[in-house]
C-alpha cells in the first residue's frame, strides 16, 4: 500500500469508487466517444491508486470490466428512474453522485465524533460490536433524514426530493 492510500479510509475508497461509476454511467448515457474514453481512463488510474500491490493483467481486466459493468447497470437504472420521474437522466446521475459524496461525510464526520471522544476519555478508538454499530448506524441514518428533510428544498442529493405532498404522505405511512 502506498504512503498516500494509507490515509485513506475505506469510506473514502468506497465513495471514489462510487463516483468512477456514476462517471461511467455518465459518459454511457451521453454516448460521446471521447467521454467514454475519458471513464475508462478514470477507472485505470482509480484502480492504480487504490490498488496495494500490482494487479496482474487478468486482474486488471477484470476490475476494469466490473467497474464497467456497475456503469452500464446505473445507467440503466438512472434511465428508467428518470423515465419514471420525467427528470432528465443527467439530474438523476448528479442526484447519484451528490448522495455518494453526501453518504461519505457522513462517514467521516463519525469517525471525528469517535476520534474525539476517544482523545476526551484518553482511549483509543476500538470496535464497536455489530448490534452497538447496527444501532448507530440506523441513528446516523434517521439524523442524515431529518437533516434533509429539514433542509427542504431539494437541493439535497437525494433523487426525487420534491415530489408531491399526497406522494410523500403514501409513502410515510408505509
Amino acid at each position: 500500500m502506498t504512503d498516500e492510500n494509507a490515509r485513506h479510509r475505506p469510506e473514502e475508497d468506497a465513495a471514489r469508487l462510487g463516483l468512477v461509476v456514476v462517471g461511467e454511467a455518465a459518459a454511457l448515457q451521453s454516448g460521446d466517444e471521447a467521454a467514454l474514453d475519458a471513464s475508462v481512463e478514470n477507472i485505470r488510474e482509480t484502480i492504480e491508486d487504490l490498488i496495494d500491490e500490482p494487479l496482474t493483467p487478468r486482474q486488471e481486466e477484470v476490475v476494469e470490466r466490473l467497474a464497467s459493468a456497475g456503469g452500464t447497470l446505473t445507467a440503466g437504472l438512472s434511465g428508467a428512474l428518470a423515465a419514471q420521474t420525467g427528470r432528465p437522466v443527467d439530474d438523476v446521475l448528479e442526484g447519484a453522485a451528490r448522495s455518494i459524496v453526501w453518504q461519505e461525510r457522513l462517514a467521516a464526520d463519525r469517525d471525528r465524533d469517535r476520534a474525539a471522544v476517544d482523545e476526551a476519555a484518553g482511549t483509543e478508538h476500538r470496535e464497536v460490536e455489530p448490534e452497538q454499530r447496527r444501532m448507530s448506524d440506523d441513528q446516523r441514518q434517521r439524523s442524515g433524514e431529518d437533516t434533509r428533510r429539514d433542509a427542504g428544498h431539494g437541493d439535497d442529493g437525494r433523487v426525487g426530493a420534491e415530489e408531491p405532498e399526497d406522494r410523500r404522505h403514501r409513502r410515510d405511512e408505509r
